[in-house]
């Protein structure tokens, strides 16, 4: 009896064993691991975060949180966090962010294989973060109101000087976002620094108000809250898809500058595996096409990525030669200086 009872608990561990071995198998095979989280700071619309974010999720296995900020915001979290990270990924907003950050020591190094896709110039040679799409800057406007005032909508920098524009502009913040900080230094590589301040303080007395994000002015174009705005053209196209049949825009006559928009993991991730997994997914081809199903008409960073048809409208647009290195390495100084001389503050709401 005891030799008997000692057989099937044998064979209870052996099939027990067996049953673990195939699992074990499975999970490897299967390839997901949802024995990791991800915690992603997003600069991305947030229509498009959520859906990387379950996209992400739902090939990988791993739980991944979102935290939809400006790219300005999400700068001045990581440098609050820099002794304990909450997040482990940075996604989406502009590069010019992305190096300061990186000039903080505030990014990790990290060559992802997939970036073997992305061109040399849409990327950190270091590592410190890659290119996912790329968004010229433009001016927008409504059509109605400019129609009601028997008005053109601006079409060089200097015609946003005009009287007749005086408090109608809507513009974001420098100090809180990438899209405005791209604004100031794009003025200041074409006017040069001095007369570009010049410019800039002639601007402000234009504005209407400053907002903390850089996408929410062209909406208010669109919705006819503001007669005038600045943003990414990309962002205007989504909202005319959107049914604000109102918003007009265009891309300024001398040039104009663009964002690269970046990936890059903060340094000190407290999930260093897990946002590994996540850039190299998000620089692939099919990562990279999701944006235009959710309204992101931005050109791709991945040579095999097919860009929107949308984004087709802006491919004769005229673009300064962008010193991205020289705007970063800057960035505190010049935001010191546009803040002193206009009087101005990054909004908190």
């Amino acid at each position: 009896m005891k030799k008997l009872l000692s057989l099937v608990l044998c064979l209870t561990l052996v099939l027990a064993l067996m049953g673990c071995s195939q699992e074990e198998e499975a999970v490897a095979t299967d390839g997901k691991r949802d024995d990791l989280k991800l915690t992603v700071y997003a600069g991305l619309m947030e229509d498009h975060a959520l859906l990387a974010v379950q996209e992400f999720e739902k090939a990988t296995g791993v739980k991944t949180e979102m935290v939809r900020m400006s790219g300005g915001e999400i700068f001045a979290r990581i440098k609050a966090e820099k002794e304990n990270p909450s997040a482990s990924v940075w996604y989406g907003g502009g590069a010019l962010t992305f190096m300061a950050a990186d000039n903080e020591g505030l990014l990790e190094e990290y060559k992802s294989p997939t970036a073997v896709d992305i061109p040399e110039q849409f990327k950190d040679p270091e590592g410190a973060w890659t290119g996912i799409y790329v968004g010229y800057l433009g001016i927008e406007g409504n059509k109605a109101w400019l129609e009601e005032n028997n008005l053109e909508l601006p079409s060089t920098w200097d015609d946003l000087l005009k009287p007749e524009f005086k408090g109608n502009i809507v513009v974001a913040h420098p100090g809180s976002s990438s899209t405005a900080y791209n604004l100031l230094s794009t003025i200041l590589q074409i006017k040069g620094e001095d007369a570009g301040f010049e410019y800039l303080q002639k601007f402000s007395d234009q504005v209407r108000q400053y907002t903390k994000s850089g996408s929410a002015p062209g909406r208010m174009a669109g919705t006819g809250e503001a007669p005038i705005a600045i943003g990414f053209l990309h962002d205007a196209i989504k909202y005319q898809e959107e049914g604000y049949t109102d918003l007009i825009f265009t891309a300024a006559e001398e040039g104009t500058g663009y964002e690269i928009g970046a990936a890059a993991i903060i340094k000190d991730a407290p999930d260093l595996e897990a946002a590994k997994m996540f850039i190299d997914w998000c620089l692939t081809k099919e990562a990279q096409e999701l944006g235009k199903t959710v309204g992101s008409f931005q050109f791709l960073t991945n040579t095999n990525a097919i860009p929107p048809e949308q984004a087709m409208s802006l491919k004769e647009t005229i673009l300064i030669d962008y010193d991205f290195q020289w705007a970063a390495d800057n960035r505190d100084k010049f935001l010191e200086k546009f803040m002193e001389l206009t009087k101005t503050t990054p909004p908190t709401e």
